[in-house]
């Protein structure tokens, strides 16, 4: 009775342990990151050099817990987390590059320029027309130069939100570094291995948002991560993790790397935010390349124009415009701003007298050549189109990573449906195990009662 009572015994204690597993599967249903978990049940065989050789084994015992995890589901959800984040984030920075770009009326300043030059061609003798001209010519330095610091404070985000990606890495490959720790000492088949595996899991998930990343793990779940495209060292291996840096040279290039011991090597930007903060850049510096084009050609084409002038006076025109560090930093110059008859200085002739327009007409003529507009606008359409496109792209790669995440979580997740009969087995089982040890208590009792 003894072999029925410890046996009996057993069940109970490992369909306990089950119940409570199935119990956690079901408090954890809507847990982000949380894998179901299944107990392994296994006999415990009869020892040798028994009495009896026909005799029953030793019960039951609970052998581990079983992670429900899928490796390639896993790695699809972070390839395809990896590619949205670096299509929104990119998309993230053509939409600042739009707000810069429009956001201070540039193009519509420099066509009002252009306007009042054509008004004040048909009454060139007009003070009011030439203050008119003045106020748009000040109106459009003043739109070149808040764009060009629009411009100035997107450069300044990007460098933000790259530190802040570098410093989120260097946190995540820390705090891998001591999951992995954490799992070289916990007993493989624990239930405290598999909640590290869950936190494991959640952190490489995050890397992917970041970068694109390659993930490796060993017998006993510890981790090994590098970057895609990128040479030298892992990342983080073991208890060890790197440090993650960036940089931008002095062309304002950007790049992201990895520093491993003493060998640096830079990042393969390939996908994840740190991608779209590179295509970013990128592009930021493409448009203000042709933004500086543009500016410079602007006020070198009206300067010149004044200068092939004569004004109101019939002196020789002065340059209009002057620049400051940078191209886009546009200004009326102090010739027209220091005196009360300024707008006098407006070079519309070219030697006909007071009612000759010829050099407004030649300004409308280098409009018309240089197509100082047509190059606004194309910016402003040209990144409109790009801004569409990316969303596009986006919609169909959450699409992607949406069904990715569906097949993870049917393999890995916990169904209600499957939990409630588990549940119910072993309920029975564990009932059933606590009857053999009162039919083994009672059976005892019986022959301890026989007088």
């Amino acid at each position: 009775m003894s072999d029925l009572l410890s046996i009996g015994a057993s069940g109970v204690r490992a369909y306990q342990s089950a119940l409570s597993t199935v119990g956690e599967n079901i408090a954890n249903v809507n847990s982000p990151g949380y894998t179901r978990r299944t107990v392994n049940i296994a006999e415990v065989a009869g020892g040798s050099g028994s009495t009896n050789p026909y005799g029953a084994g030793n019960g039951v015992v609970m052998t581990g817990v079983n992670r429900s995890a899928d490796v390639y589901a896993s790695a699809a959800l972070r390839t395809s987390t990896s590619d949205l984040a670096r299509t929104t984030k990119g998309a993230e920075w053509l939409d600042r590059i739009q707000s810069a770009l429009t956001g201070n009326a540039l193009t519509s300043r420099v066509t009002s320029f252009f306007a009042s030059a054509q008004s004040l061609a048909a009454e060139p003798n007009s003070t009011a027309l030439r203050t008119g001209m003045m106020s748009a010519a000040a109106s459009a330095g003043i739109a070149f130069t808040a764009t060009g610091k629009a411009f100035d404070q997107v450069d300044a985000d990007i460098d933000s939100a790259g530190n802040q990606a570098a410093q989120d890495l260097n946190s995540l490959g820390t705090s891998l570094s001591k999951v992995n720790e954490s799992i070289s000492r916990a007993q493989v088949g624990s239930t405290a291995a598999a909640q590290l595996m869950d936190q494991r899991d959640n952190i490489l998930t995050q890397m992917s948002g970041i970068a694109d990343i390659t993930s490796r793990t060993d017998a006993i779940g510890r981790a090994t991560v590098s970057f895609a495209g990128s040479t030298g060292p892992a990342f983080v291996q073991g208890v060890n993790s790197g440090m993650i840096s960036y940089d931008r040279d002095s062309n304002g290039k950007i790049a992201f790397s990895v520093t491993v011991g003493a060998v640096k090597n830079q990042i393969g930007a390939t996908g994840g935010s740190i991608a779209g903060i590179v295509d970013g850049a990128e592009r930021v510096a493409a448009i203000r390349q042709e933004l500086d084009a543009v500016a410079k050609s602007f006020v070198g084409a009206v300067n010149d124009n004044q200068a092939a002038g004569l004004d109101q006076t019939g002196a020789q025109g002065v340059a209009m415009f002057t620049t400051g560090a940078k191209p886009t930093d546009v200004s009326i110059s102090a010739t027209f701003t220091g005196s009360q008859i300024a707008a006098g200085k407006i070079a519309a002739a070219q030697g006909g007298g007071v009612r000759d327009s010829s050099n407004l007409t030649a300004l409308e003529a280098t409009r018309v050549s240089k197509g100082f507009e047509t190059s606004l606008t194309a910016l402003v359409t040209g990144n409109a189109t790009a801004y569409k496109q990316k969303n596009t792209i986006a919609d169909a790669q959450s699409a992607i990573r949406d069904g990715a995440a569906t097949a993870l979580s049917t393999a890995t997740g916990v169904n209600l449906d499957a939990e409630a009969v588990d549940l119910m087995r072993f309920q029975q089982a564990y009932a059933a195990s606590g009857r053999v040890i009162q039919v083994a208590r009672e059976t005892m009792q019986t022959i301890l009662d026989i007088r």
